[in-house]
């Protein structure tokens, strides 16, 4: 009963984990600042704000959640 109740909220943490990594803003302007010498950002460190934020709050949170499911499952598989 529980584990079937544990499998379910996994599946939705699983897709609220994948919806929240698509909506996230891209950090890279175009493939050409690859070959460019777009590399003086690359070392930069910017806290993020606003939307950027809040979506990567989510997204660890998701994570973090979506391990622990993990790992209660899988103990109680054993037993």
């Amino acid at each position: 009963m529980i584990y079937d109740i544990l499998i379910v909220i996994m599946l939705i943490v699983s897709v609220l984990t994948i919806v929240s990594i698509f909506m996230q803003p891209s950090k890279q302007d175009g493939a050409a600042d690859a070959f460019s010498g777009g590399s003086g950002e690359l070392f930069e460190r910017r806290k993020a704000r606003g939307f950027e934020a809040i979506m990567q709050r989510f997204t660890a949170i998701m994570i973090g959640l979506w391990l622990v499911i993990g790992f209660v499952l899988v103990v109680l598989s054993t037993k």
